[in-house]
């Protein structure tokens, strides 16, 4: 099968996920204003956003054969974050399953106006006050992409536990710059934090490492590095096979580099959506 044939069939990101498109969008919600509120947006930018997408979804098939894998290896989550909902409907109407937030009072926002069938993943820290009204205002939360410390594993795992929900999957997120501005464990403490997740959170499901990578937003190798030597580390520690481990690591300037380098998750918003709008806040 050519690869363009295949991207077509697969739109929902890679790593083998099955698409549907038959679910209806759930009752809408009315949002409030503020930071991280979407921003309106023009029609044509709505339509140039799933051609984003299909440009982005070949660029990782490639970077993940050229790793020695299968194109479909790499997972793209299309991050929304100051988008409207139109834009992402169009990508679900293209055939995209994957889509993810930074921000809680988004998300929740968001995710009431579109399909179920969607596999919603929350990026970034997480404040432990926010942990039960995000997962019950989106039960379709597939991923936590930010673990970061106990106290949260903690609550998600009560929280998840009183709702009824499956478990949910979730990733620790490690500190690999070094930059006291960006949360996540440091790589020396990063085996722990994965332990007290896999074996005293029942209800959560141990996936992987994620990375925020660089304040520029342009990691350099060396991060990517740091996060495979965690992976290999918490692999080891706790016997889990590497084929079973997730990596997320990459962003729109770096994602090529990252699946190259064994990223099998990559979170892109500007290089698909264009850039981040904050209509809320004053221009200069």
């Amino acid at each position: 099968m050519r690869r363009g044939r295949r991207l077509a069939a697969n739109l929902c990101g890679g790593r083998g996920e099955a698409t549907t498109t038959t679910n209806s969008p759930r009752q809408e919600e009315k949002g409030t204003g503020g930071v991280g509120m979407a921003a309106p947006v023009a029609e044509g930018a709505v339509a140039s956003a799933a051609v984003a997408l299909r440009a982005v979804l070949a660029r990782a098939g490639r970077a993940a054969e050229r790793s020695g894998r299968a194109a479909e290896a790499a997972r793209v989550v299309a991050v929304g974050k100051t988008k409207p909902v139109s834009m992402l409907r169009q990508l679900y109407d293209a055939g995209h399953r994957c889509f993810g937030e930074n921000y809680v009072q988004e998300i929740v926002t968001k995710a009431p106006q579109l399909p179920e069938d969607i596999r919603w993943h929350f990026i970034g820290h997480l404040q432990s006050n926010k942990v039960k009204p995000l997962l019950a205002a989106v039960p379709n939360l597939d991923m936590v992409e930010g673990v970061d410390n106990e106290k949260v594993a903690n609550h998600l795992d009560r929280a998840v536990n009183s709702l009824g929900r499956e478990p949910l999957k979730v990733l620790v997120q490690v500190n690999t710059s070094g930059e006291e501005s960006k949360s996540g464990i440091d790589p020396s403490r990063c085996v722990e934090l994965a332990k007290h997740v896999k074996l005293a959170c029942p209800h959560l499901i141990f996936s992987g490492l994620m990375t925020i990578g660089m304040k520029d937003y342009s990691s350099t190798p060396e991060n990517f590095k740091a996060l495979v030597d965690c992976k290999l580390e918490v692999c080891k520690a706790l016997e889990i096979p590497t084929e079973q481990f997730e990596l997320s690591m990459g962003m729109s300037g770096d994602f090529e580099q990252a699946i190259e380098m064994g990223s099998t998750n990559v979170r892109i918003g500007s290089t698909i959506f264009g850039p981040r709008e904050y209509p809320n806040k004053k221009q200069k």
